[in-house]
């Protein structure tokens, strides 16, 4: 794929000569069209052909670079809950205070990287249907993330009771993903609002502490 095609020349002069893309930038225009088409239309029904179509690139290029369609998804799955970990923990220890006063900083970073990821982070919070494989890579990363609210839970409120870190982890977990599935069907929505909501939600869990 080129980055632009050279205009009609006059008789007698050269044309420029299309600049070929880097590999990397052609590997992002891929993740970044599939990522679209699969939060529209959702994993099953998009196609390697509608990828390439909506990424401007051959087949045989989205080859070079995915094995398939499969590979593809589960890539785009793993870096955005990496990404999305990355940007709340990177706030939490970059704040001065105690944990719990660095909270709102944390979830506000975490949703703003939802907001500049939107197509990604609908992919990795939605239900994927059509394959059993991903599937089981959306539950483990589901897991993974409940392991983190569970860490964070140990150190916000060491009090609690162990048996019930798990479930408070996917309270926390599930209201982070539900409300920003909301937030992105509502994008209207000041990016406040969500954060204020699962603030709130996650102090509740951290005050009923006795």
């Amino acid at each position: 794929m080129v980055t632009s095609v050279a205009n009609d020349a006059a008789p007698g002069r050269s044309r420029a000569v299309p600049r070929r893309l880097p590999a990397a930038e052609r590997r992002a225009l891929i993740e970044q069209a599939a990522a679209r088409l699969f939060a529209a239309r959702g994993y099953a029904a998009t196609t390697v052909e509608d990828i390439v179509a909506e990424a401007g690139v051959s087949k045989p290029m989205l080859y070079r670079h995915f094995e398939s369609k499969k590979e593809l998804q589960m890539k785009l799955l793993e870096r955005r809950r990496d990404e999305l970990a990355a940007a709340a923990l990177d706030s939490l220890l970059g704040d001065e205070g105690r944990p719990e006063e660095r909270l709102p900083a944390m979830i506000d970073a975490w949703f703003a990287h939802v907001e500049q990821h939107p197509d990604t982070s609908r992919v990795l919070f939605q239900d994927a249907t059509g394959d059993a494989d991903i599937q089981v890579l959306q539950r483990e990363l589901r897991a993974r993330q409940r392991a983190a609210d569970v860490a964070l839970l140990r150190e916000f409120a060491p009090q609690l009771p162990a048996a019930e870190l798990e479930p408070l982890g996917e309270i926390i977990r599930s209201s982070l993903t539900g409300v920003a599935l909301w937030w992105l069907d509502n994008p209207g929505v000041p990016r406040e609002v969500p954060v204020v909501a699962v603030v709130r939600v996650t102090a509740g869990v951290l005050s009923s502490v006795g």
